[in-house]
């Protein structure tokens, strides 16, 4: 295994980080704690959970599968989406922030959480409150790193420079949405990310199934997430996703690799990328992921890859050859 470190931090972790949202909602616990064996067995020591994941099963059961290897672990969790009816749990306040991580942490059962994200951006609290509670929660202890998730490239750009001015602990880790149809995050995050050495573990590197040769045009399953669940539906819902589907399935079976394993690798060898997020409801989903770790692409056949599916526009109306 060859692991990376997570930005300037000195943490080294798995080129793959296991996601557990399915912990507790579509994986029943004995299917959930197979996952973190197998995941374990691969040589996976990054596992990313949330407050919210199945209404804080997935943070339950993560801390009750981790016993006796959690010096050996590195976790991250999440607090900013609504995790009660209370108008005020939710969001990025001081002190939502406050009791959501003593709840994690009493739930993970671990004195300390190494990336503590919150979950989107909260238009409600200023960007100062929050960098300045994570940093409270630092200085205690609680947690080590304060990360984020769906927030633009221009708001992690204010708060690192609103860390950087009143010397408080700043964001070291990103949690953007990447995979071959969703490439947003190329035009700002991604360079954001690699010009001041922050980590990034990017989610969906299936693409909520579409890259696992499962879907193309006129071509689905019975049951899957884009079946099953209108939002998904309508995130992967474009004509032109499912015409990419169609080659990307068709350059993996040239390649001689299963969709997922390659959709992963993919992800995987972007210089920015620290880890994909990998997720499954059961270790035979699980295994085409892990296979990911076997696969060396050279930076030609990730070019040729990237040709099968629309380069988002650029960050500006321009290109300096234009």
């Amino acid at each position: 295994m060859d692991y990376r470190t997570v930005g300037k931090t000195g943490i080294q972790v798995s080129p793959l980080c296991f996601g557990t949202m399915s912990f507790g909602g579509n994986a029943d616990k004995e299917h959930s704690r197979a996952l973190f064996q197998r995941s374990r067995e691969a040589g996976i020591n990054f596992f990313d959970t949330a407050d919210v994941y199945n209404g804080g099963l997935a943070e339950e059961w993560l801390g009750e599968f981790i016993r006796g290897s959690r010096d050996e672990l590195v976790l991250t969790t999440k607090a900013g989406f609504p995790s009660g009816t209370d108008i005020n749990a939710r969001g990025a306040s001081r002190r939502h922030l406050r009791l959501s991580v003593e709840r994690s942490l009493k739930r993970l059962g671990t004195d300390r959480i190494e990336f503590y994200f919150i979950h989107h951006f909260d238009s409600l609290t200023a960007i100062e409150e929050t960098v300045r509670a994570l940093d409270d929660l630092q200085q205690e202890g609680k947690i080590l790193y304060p990360a984020v998730s769906n927030w633009s490239a221009w708001q992690i750009a204010k708060a690192l420079g609103i860390a950087e001015r009143e010397a408080l602990a700043r964001f070291e880790l990103i949690q953007p949405m990447y995979n071959l149809v969703k490439r947003q995050a190329e035009v700002e995050l991604l360079p954001l990310a690699a010009s001041e050495q922050l980590g990034v573990i990017s989610y969906s590197p299936l693409g909520g199934g579409l890259l696992t040769g499962k879907y193309g045009q006129g071509k689905q399953p019975e049951a899957g997430r884009l079946v099953d669940q209108a939002n998904y539906a309508r995130r992967y819902g474009e004509a032109d996703y499912y015409t990419a589907a169609d080659r990307f399935n068709a350059y993996a079976s040239q390649y001689g690799a299963h969709p997922a394993a390659l959709a992963v690798a993919w992800v995987l060898h972007h210089p920015a990328i620290t880890a994909p997020i990998i997720g499954a409801r059961s270790v035979e989903q699980l295994e085409p992921s892990i296979a990911a770790l076997d696969i060396r692409l050279t930076p030609a056949a990730r070019s040729e890859i990237s040709s099968l599916s629309a380069a988002p526009p650029l960050a500006t109306d321009r290109s300096e050859e234009g």
